[in-house]
């Protein structure tokens, strides 16, 4: 596998160009600007807007991001973009991150440094990490994929390619959201090579097969069950559209970036573990940068159609089927809709199940020390 170094670079006239599309946009007017009840408040779209105007600085941003070791590979016919960042320790452990929707690479900037330098962030050097960090196709800074089939099971096929170009026979594995969900199959299919298996959520195409062997449905299952149908139907929306018809909502956020930041940062703002303000735990320049750089590579119809390739192929499991891969699983008290241990210990060698004070569905983001604390402590034993 030939990699190569990679740098950010926009053009200018593709800053320009962006910075005339946001000043120009068309808000909404709602009822109440201040509520989120149908969506992104129109108070927060402003403030977004203004600071995206006037306050954000790309150039500063894209410099920043270029001190990260990134490079670009060819895998398959896709060139994957990743982050290697080797670990600072007497004998680090390689681990590969990925990032979910409507996240990017950027959601493991903070804490990365915790988990390749832990000596020097108040932890200690015998936990340091090897830590790559792919970018989803079509994601970002990853090539799309230009033909159907490219789901989280083939993208865990990907990041087995890579981490083999990179020579790691084995590995452990980290994700949250779409990134739980491709950690989870490379563990099912790989499971020969990774040492263990760490993850804040647990995906919802997750399906295990139940019998007499696994016993009857508890009623915290059926809780669960229920909950996550309550999410569907309340909130589910996004989920629907993608998953079914991605192409006709990918034609409106690829041509308004006022458009493409509201569809995320409805996410950012629900789904994180703040008190009514999303900036006290996301800064506003985070979620620009991460709505940018899906601009700028004009492939949100590509990640979108992801949710739909995995309806195709979910994580669904058959009679008998184990994973004897350890797990790991850190519980934070935002997130979406989690099953409890049960159902997840139907199927997987679960370790470690923590349950967090604070956090939401972003937790690399929101809560980067205490993900990173929690990731050490369980693949502490796993070296």
């Amino acid at each position: 596998m030939a990699s190569k170094p990679y740098r950010i670079a926009i053009a200018d006239a593709a800053l320009a160009d962006l910075k005339r599309r946001v000043i120009a946009a068309r808000l909404v007017n709602p009822i109440d600007p201040d509520s989120s009840d149908d969506g992104t408040s129109l108070r927060l779209m402003q403030r977004l807007a203004t600071r995206w105007i006037d306050g954000f600085d790309w150039r500063a941003v894209e410099t920043r991001l270029n001190r990260l070791p990134q490079f670009i590979c060819c895998i398959d016919g896709l060139n994957i973009h990743y982050v290697h960042q080797r670990g600072v320790g007497p004998a680090p452990m390689p681990l590969i991150l990925t990032h979910g929707w409507p996240g990017s690479f950027i959601e493991m900037e903070q804490i990365l440094p915790l988990l390749t330098d832990p000596a020097a962030n108040g932890g200690d050097a015998t936990d340091a990490f090897d830590v790559i960090i792919p970018s989803l196709p079509g994601y970002g800074l990853s090539q799309a994929p230009s033909s159907t089939g490219v789901s989280a099971r083939t993208i865990a096929d990907l990041w087995a390619k890579l981490m083999a170009g990179l020579g790691y026979d084995r590995y452990g594995a980290h994700g949250g959201d779409i990134g739980a969900g491709v950690s989870m199959w490379l563990a099912r299919q790989r499971a020969e090579e990774l040492t263990g298996l760490h993850v804040n959520y647990i995906p919802g195409s997750y399906a295990p097969h139940v019998d007499e062997a696994t016993g009857p449905i508890t009623p915290d299952e059926l809780a669960f069950l229920e909950h996550a149908r309550t999410f569907a139907a309340e909130n589910g929306a996004y989920e629907a559209l993608q998953s079914t018809r991605p192409q006709t909502l990918a034609y409106g956020l690829s041509d308004s970036p006022i458009g493409l930041a509201a569809w995320m940062a409805e996410k950012f703002d629900a789904w994180s573990d703040h008190g009514g303000n999303l900036e006290d735990v996301i800064p506003l320049d985070t979620v620009i940068t991460n709505v940018a750089l899906y601009w700028f590579s004009g492939t949100i119809d590509a990640s979108l159609r992801l949710y739909k390739e995995n309806r195709l192929e979910p994580l669904a499991f058959v009679a008998g089927e184990r994973v004897p891969v350890p797990l790991g699983v850190a519980v934070f008290p935002r997130e979406l809709p989690m099953p409890p241990r049960s159902w997840v210990e139907r199927v997987f060698e679960v370790r470690c199940w923590s349950m967090m004070p604070k956090g939401g569905h972003f937790a690399a983001l929101e809560q980067p020390a205490a993900l990173a604390a929690d990731i050490r402590a369980f693949f502490r034993p796993l070296r």
